[in-house]
């Protein structure tokens, strides 16, 4: 417990019952049980969601909880590994009777863990997997999805990316379903954009390879006027170690999923390549909101760190629970489920929803180049920053992307 929340609790014992939250008398927590199955490189990612989940859940509870309950949580590491992680979230149902599910999930198990979800008739909410996982209606009716997906992130870049000066083009990646996912996505988006765009050539490594120097020898060979990286996560940064002594991105400009996210630059620090286009849902600094600057401050002040896109997934999550209840009018999961069907919030990057049909958080997407600014010396940040709305990128179940910004 951080001391802000022990301090809270001592204040609240020694002080008359008007001036602190009331709780019914005897009434069962909420209970979340939080896996972190995910590892490797991006190790701040997980930490982020499960830091802005405490976040929220510490004010949601000191203003008096949901329908008089507080919210609680415990955490299972799950290492990579379905096995891993399937044993995590079995713990977390039997032994310490949660009642929601909150994951971040590696390329190998996120099948077995919503199936896992549908067989308990428990809600999952997914703050990151690098397998996508489908939730709503004719899929999974327990899944929620809380980041974007590769298939999101592609083609809100292909819109943004269609009116840049490059024609011809070079696909390469983590050959699984998040590299193909994305890089699908976004190609297939460019080309409904931009027909006369010409692809070169592709090339694919296997998800954990970590030797990408003849790959990337060969994609420089081809001379691609842009190079698609459709790495995951635990891909980005060692690309990126890669391509800089190689000097690819002063060559050949490139674009990753994830490479201006806060918690991948923090990690690399100065050692992060200039000049690489990259997608995020969530930036500390954009908007420059009154609500962002809050949240990023509060988030800086408990952790001693800028918040990263787990952060806003974490913190969105709680709040979603807490206000799903509240709706349902009960602790009941089927009520929970149908209540946050098409539920609307406030949030640091403005209104955000999670859609009826896919159970997936609308979001926007922000493309930029990374690059260096005075007020932040430590790492890269976002330079010729971009923003496109969820309505602009996000099919409505069948239709397409369209040209156009927020």
């Amino acid at each position: 417990m951080r001391r802000t929340a022990m301090v809270f609790l001592l204040v609240c014992a020694a002080a008359a019952p008007f001036l602190c939250p009331a709780f019914s008398d005897g009434a069962e927590p909420i209970k979340v049980g939080i896996i972190d199955a995910y590892s490797g490189s991006p190790a701040r990612l997980p930490a982020d969601v499960l830091d802005g989940f405490s976040l929220a859940v510490e004010k949601i509870n000191g203003e008096g909880g949901v329908l008089g309950r507080k919210i609680t949580y415990a955490t299972r590491v799950g290492k990579p590994g379905s096995a891993s992680a399937l044993a995590a979230a079995r713990a977390l149902v039997a032994e310490a009777k949660v009642d929601i599910l909150v994951a971040t999930m590696d390329r190998s198990n996120g099948l077995d863990l919503a199936d896992f979800a549908a067989k308990e008739r428990i809600p999952l909410f997914v703050a990151f997997s690098e397998r996508p996982v489908a939730g709503g209606e004719g899929r999974n009716r327990y899944i929620f999805n809380m980041g974007e997906s590769p298939r999101m992130a592609g083609a809100a870049a292909a819109v943004m990316l269609h009116e840049k000066p490059y024609e011809n083009y070079w696909i390469a990646g983590d050959d699984d379903d998040y590299g193909h996912g994305l890089a699908d996505s976004l190609w297939g988006s460019l080309r409904v954009l931009e027909p006369g765009f010409r692809l070169l050539g592709q090339t694919w490594w296997k998800a954990d390879e970590r030797d990408f120097s003849p790959f990337i020898a060969q994609i420089m060979a081809a001379k691609p006027d842009f190079v698609i990286v459709a790495t995951g996560p635990s891909n980005n940064a060692r690309f990126q170690r890669a391509a800089k002594t190689m000097g690819l991105g002063e060559k050949i400009p490139f674009y990753q999923h994830g490479a201006n996210e806060q918690s991948m630059l923090a990690e690399q620090g100065n050692d992060a390549v200039e000049g690489v286009y990259g997608t995020t849902s969530y930036l500390f600094y954009n908007p420059s909101t009154v609500a962002n600057k809050a949240f990023s401050d509060e988030f800086r002040k408990n952790f001693h760190r800028y918040p990263g896109s787990g952060a806003f997934y974490g913190s969105m999550t709680a709040r979603f629970i807490a206000e799903g209840y509240r709706k349902a009018g009960g602790v009941d999961r089927e009520k929970l489920i149908s209540a946050l069907e098409g539920m609307r919030l406030d949030s640091p990057v403005g209104s955000v929803a999670i859609r009826s049909c896919d159970h997936q958080l609308e979001l926007p997407i922000f493309l930029s180049l990374t690059g260096k600014k005075s007020a932040y010396p430590d790492f890269l940040a976002s330079v010729s920053l971009q923003s496109l709305g969820a309505r602009y990128y996000m099919a409505v179940c069948e239709a397409g992307p369209k040209k156009g910004k927020k």
